[in-house]
């Protein structure tokens, strides 16, 4: 892994009890960490320069979206080889972060998403679930490529990912904008096994309106891309 660098990239808001750890953590098993600060109000920006990270902060809240753009942007800015992608609130394990990059060091493939389907057992409820099912056969319908978990946000993405397009959703769409597109590029995407640990204060976003700007998101970068695909 010597010859790659790998960057870890966490956006976060107001994820101050947790992203000491995340980073102190994922500091052991990467080149680089960047948080990416979605315009906290509490001490999250200062715990993660703290905990060794490169901070980057949207002054105001600009959504998830956005931060997962800025992530983009910045990974190349550092000239990343391997951007992997976390959340801040605990949910993900940094010890997994080697499972998710070996498919693409060693050219399995292009984007590895990190599937709570696989065999590994977490305490999702059951709406989450249900919705997040719903989403993931949404992308599979008609489609050779399928995933297990279209919404996961443990993601690793390789420079062909990272050099191929750019994004345009806002919000939570864009985690389905950034497998949608790399699919209609032909590029490739592996699933591997991960743990998630879902508590309080985990998630903040009302989860009906999460499931329909998500689901609303597929359909349309579906169409947009419908002519792309091997169906």
């Amino acid at each position: 892994m010597n010859f790659l660098k790998i960057i870890a990239a966490i956006p976060c808001r107001n994820a101050e009890p947790f992203i000491g750890d995340v980073v102190t953590k994922a500091r052991g098993y990467v080149d680089q960490v960047i948080v990416v600060d979605d315009g906290s109000h509490d001490a999250t920006p200062k715990i993660a320069r703290t905990a060794g990270a490169l901070l980057v902060s949207h002054r105001v809240t600009r959504g998830y979206g956005e931060s997962i753009k800025t992530c983009f942007e910045e990974a190349k800015k550092n000239d990343a080889d391997i951007l992997v992608i976390l959340d801040g609130d605990g949910q993900h394990n940094p010890g997994e972060i080697p499972r998710l990059v070996m498919p693409v060091i060693g050219g399995e493939a292009d984007l590895v998403i990190g599937s709570r389907f696989l065999g590994v057992k977490s305490n999702m409820p059951r709406p989450r679930k249900f919705g997040i099912g719903i989403i993931t056969w949404l992308f599979n319908a008609g489609s050779k490529v399928n995933v297990t978990d279209a919404q996961s946000g443990f993601r690793a993405y390789g420079k062909n990912v990272l050099n191929a397009f750019s994004f345009t959703e806002k919000g939570m769409g864009i985690s389905v904008e950034t497998i949608i597109k790399t699919r209609a590029k032909g590029l490739g995407i592996r699933e591997v096994p991960i743990s998630c640990s879902y508590h309080e204060g985990s998630s903040t976003m009302n989860p009906v309106l999460h499931f329909l700007s998500v689901a609303l998101a597929v359909l349309k970068f579906r169409l947009q891309t419908f002519k792309h695909y091997e169906l």
